[in-house]
């Protein structure tokens, strides 16, 4: 079924449900799912509706036209989408394969409401898996001692594809600054670690020098600053101390799939608003 989401977030006040739900009703609008979230610590209100597109006498920019007076009353920031309308979206991994793997099936199977439109690496290993779902691979390779020819390569890519989201399924290379700014809020990253704990290289050798007892995996907004972006979704598996790091890699790859592709289908279906270095989530 076609919607249209309606995703908010503004100053909270008295009036803001009203207000939003006697709109769509005097346009006959039918909202399918409702969530709503007041943050009393930052005193935010955020919103997502989903209403049925054939409910409503107009399109997206119908519906934009006539929510931008309310927005501009309630100092909002939001957007409309249509769930008509896939994102496209480039995948990015470098020699691991079982997060890209993951995201192809799940693509392949169309758990994933999207349009892959390539996948671009850094070393030539996962072309054939790639190419065997039909989808363009690119390899773009990295000079540790100048990246970045290969980074304006990987920028132009991205903008002639048009892409709306970009997934670094185990990339392991560092984005500049001026990509993570170009694409603020639309650059998805899985670090195998339950963050804050355990930032950049290697972190399950750290956590195993740490004899710590669960380990986990973030999907998080990629920023200038590592591995800090606004967390989307995470999630843990119990260790003992009879696991060696070779085990900890192992049951840690199966968590971070997992977490990448709940974090995935959550921006892909405009669940997530960022506000500051947060995330409210309507899972």
């Amino acid at each position: 079924m076609r919607t249209f989401r309606l995703v908010i977030a503004c100053p909270d006040r008295v009036g803001i449900v009203a207000k939003v739900s006697n709109l769509l009703a005097t346009y006959n609008g039918w909202i399918t799912e409702a969530s709503h979230h007041s943050d009393n610590l930052s005193g935010w209100f955020f919103m997502r509706h989903e209403i049925r597109a054939d409910s409503l006498p107009f399109d997206a920019d119908g519906l934009r036209t006539v929510f931008a007076p309310i927005a501009r009353e309630f100092g909002m920031e939001w957007r409309v989408s249509d769930s008509a309308e896939r994102k496209k979206v480039v995948l990015m991994a470098s020699r691991e394969s079982h997060c890209l793997a993951d995201l192809l099936h799940r693509f392949h199977s169309g758990e994933l409401d999207c349009e892959i439109t390539s996948v671009i690496s850094n070393h030539e290993d996962l072309r054939s898996m790639v190419e065997w779902h039909g989808i363009p691979f690119h390899h773009v390779p990295v000079d540790p001692q100048n990246k970045a020819p290969a980074f304006d390569e990987v920028t132009r890519l991205v903008q002639e594809q048009n892409a709306d989201c970009i997934v670094l399924a185990r990339y392991m290379q560092i984005l500049p600054a001026s990509l993570c700014e170009q694409y603020a809020g639309r650059v998805i990253n899985i670090h195998h670690s339950f963050l804050p704990s355990f930032v950049g290289a290697r972190p399950y050798h750290q956590a195993a020098v740490r004899g710590v007892k669960l380990i986990g995996a973030t999907c998080h907004y990629v920023t200038e600053e590592l591995d800090a972006g606004p967390i989307i979704e995470q999630d843990v598996v119990r260790i003992s101390h009879r696991d060696n790091v070779e085990d900890l890699v192992r049951l840690g790859k199966d968590v971070e799939k997992m977490v990448l592709s709940r974090g995935l289908r959550y921006h892909l279906e405009d669940r997530v608003v960022v506000h500051d270095n947060k995330t409210v989530v309507f899972s």
